[in-house]
């Protein structure tokens, strides 16, 4: 009797800690139409988060800013954002780790029958850019510009910036002459006939910088990190099981279809490739090669946009534990 009493209670701690484990709640505050919603679904849909000891809950919200302020006030575990804010972030005291999501970039995107083969072509011409005066996208094609063909893309051309679909929208309708945007809204320009001047990885090439180094990712603090190492791994392990099946499953790629809300075959393959052409690799990120891309931030934009990041902060990348 002694006995079954002993084994009753060993199994009774083993369901605790298996209910416990399964219990767990990871909170990521996300845009609401932002492309990450992908593979958030597929995280969900497919159990990648129950396999790995939590539950995901996901809050889509309006803009970028009400995603901050939720995840410093508490009220998020998780958001998304580029790692250069998160330099800025740490150089600044707060405990801020990177977690790789995409390396997807944009590029300058011109209609189809432009005359506009090379930026320095667009001397006198309107460009419109998503982000602001410090998107990172447009300072890397400030730098090539001059260093590569010796032209001042800031000040030969007349800036009109905009919210992303604001500036998807004027280039549709012949406003501007280039476009830089996010990724997405450029390869739906692509499946409309619109043409890339240049990439913004390929201009990082011509730089010297490392085109692969992953810039949005996802971040958490440093103590909830410490707090919930567990956690924290397995919601690595789930994005990267969803990004591994977004990478080689077209049937995953249908379901999502009615999600991406894309109006034709031609823009849905877009998004497609460009989501798989975004996915990172699992090598860790280089050291070196963040440190050449935060000199390049901090040398075009300045303390507006790396505030007192003048070198790559220690602690900056998350090391996988499993």
């Amino acid at each position: 009797m002694r006995s079954f009493a002993k084994l009753f209670a060993a199994v009774l701690m083993i369901v605790s800690a298996s209910t416990a484990m399964a219990g767990e709640t990871l909170r990521i505050a996300v845009l609401k139409f932002g492309t990450v919603n992908w593979e958030l679904d597929s995280i969900q849909h497919n159990g990648f988060d129950t396999a790995n000891g939590f539950e995901l809950k996901v809050a889509g919200l309006a803009g970028k800013s009400a995603a901050m302020v939720a995840f410093q006030g508490g009220e998020a575990d998780v958001i998304v954002t580029d790692w250069v804010w998160v330099a800025r972030q740490r150089a600044a005291g707060k405990d801020f780790v990177f977690i790789p999501y995409s390396k997807s970039v944009g590029g300058l995107m011109v209609a189809k029958d432009s005359p506009i083969h090379k930026l320095s072509d667009l001397s006198g011409l309107k460009v419109g850019i998503a982000g602001g005066p410090v998107d990172k996208s447009w300072l890397i094609l400030q730098a090539y510009a001059q260093q590569k063909l010796g032209f001042d893309l800031k000040r030969e051309t007349e800036q009109v910036f905009g919210a992303p679909p604001l500036i998807f929208k004027k280039a549709l309708q012949g406003e501007l002459q280039g476009t830089i945007n996010f990724w997405h809204f450029l390869a739906k320009m692509k499946a409309k006939g619109f043409r890339e001047v240049i990439s913004v990885a390929d201009a990082a090439t011509a730089l010297g910088l490392d085109p692969d180094i992953p810039l949005l990712g996802y971040v958490v603090k440093g103590e909830f990190l410490r707090n919930h190492p567990d956690l924290v791994a397995g919601f690595a392990a789930a994005s990267r099981a969803a990004k591994d099946k977004l990478a080689k499953d077209d049937a995953e790629w249908d379901r999502l279809r009615p999600r991406m809300k894309t109006k034709n075959d031609a823009a849905f393959r877009a998004l497609k490739v460009g989501f798989r052409a975004g996915i990172p690799s699992t090598d860790p990120i280089d050291p070196a090669a963040a440190s050449a891309f935060l000199a390049l931030m901090a040398e075009t934009g300045g303390v507006p946009l790396v505030g007192k990041a003048k070198s790559l902060p220690d602690g900056i990348f998350y090391t996988p534990t499993k």
